[in-house]
């Protein structure tokens, strides 16, 4: 009954940060910065605040981990400015594929014949994301997006590392990642920052909110539900529950900016969330049947 709570836990943190950083497409199309400089001010800010809340220890922080962060930050908020916000999404959510792919080297993790069927559904779900809504102009945003899947599957395997060492956890290595994401991207911000404090109107203190929002909220709380969540589940199964983000990303951008995916993004997204619940729910299946065979349900298999 506690490691059933302790999963039920891991993934409610999983999916409330996947939510979470659901509102990162939105906020990121409506900011009036190019898209490395959205990604330097917001790492900007989610460093100082993790840097004022929790005081994490930077000497701590691995560069593996830190690299990929950054990586996935400054790829995929580029690739949002460059293509469309459901084409970005999709090919960052490449990344469970090499988590599953990597995932037994880097972590010892023993693969579920679930995980490996539900990440495939998963794929193929989001694979119709793709279809007639990949433009030739946007060439360099989707291969941006390609390469954010890469960095975003290595965050995760390094994050539910860093995160089972103890101690502080991956907190370190997630605040050098955005610190270096802000080396990067800030000097891009620079200029165009200029003309949003300028005429301190109604429309910079919106633009203001919204970077305060991806750099507190999107990406500073959403980080410390997924840490939490990287201690209570596996890594293969934490990326399928983030999987929830590409499903919802779509649509506050719908209602945000009018930008609508196509018909056959919206039945991708429906087996992405198939996909999803069955990983998900099936835990609770193989204790209730196993029950009766073994008193651990992780080793019933």
């Amino acid at each position: 009954m506690a490691r059933s709570r302790e999963h039920l836990s891991g993934v409610l943190f999983a999916s409330a940060a996947a939510l979470l950083w659901s509102t990162g497409g939105l906020f990121i199309k409506l900011a009036p910065l190019p898209g490395l400089g959205v990604a330097g001010v917001r790492s900007l800010i989610t460093a100082l605040f993790f840097l004022a809340v929790f005081r994490p220890k930077l000497r701590e922080a691995r560069w593996t981990t830190a690299l990929a962060y950054a990586g996935m930050i400054l790829t995929f908020v580029t690739a949002t400015k460059l293509t469309t916000a459901a084409n970005a999404i999709f090919l960052q959510y490449t990344g469970p594929a090499y988590v599953l792919l990597f995932s037994p080297w880097v972590l010892g993790e023993k693969l579920e014949r679930i995980d490996i069927v539900c990440v495939l559904l998963s794929i193929a779900g989001m694979s119709l994301l793709l279809v007639d809504k990949v433009e030739a102009g946007a060439a360099l945003g989707n291969l941006l997006g390609v390469a954010s899947g890469l960095f975003f599957g290595l965050s995760v395997l390094f994050l539910r590392r860093d995160a089972l060492r103890g101690g502080s956890g991956s907190l370190p290595s997630s605040t050098m990642g955005n610190l270096l994401a802000a080396l990067v991207g800030v000097p891009f911000a620079l200029g165009p920052l200029r003309n949003v404090w300028a005429p301190m109107d109604v429309a910079s203190a919106k633009a203001i909110g919204g970077l305060l929002w991806l750099g507190v909220v999107q990406m500073g709380v959403a980080y410390v539900f997924f840490d939490r969540a990287l201690r209570r589940v596996k890594a293969a199964e934490a990326s399928l529950l983030c999987m929830l983000e590409p499903i919802f990303s779509p649509l506050w951008v719908v209602l945000g900016t009018g930008e609508r995916p196509s018909t056959w993004a919206l039945i991708g997204g429906a087996v992405v969330l198939c996909a999803v619940v069955l990983r998900t729910a099936w835990p609770a299946k193989l204790d209730k049947t196993t029950i009766a065979k073994t008193t651990d349900p992780e080793t019933a298999a």
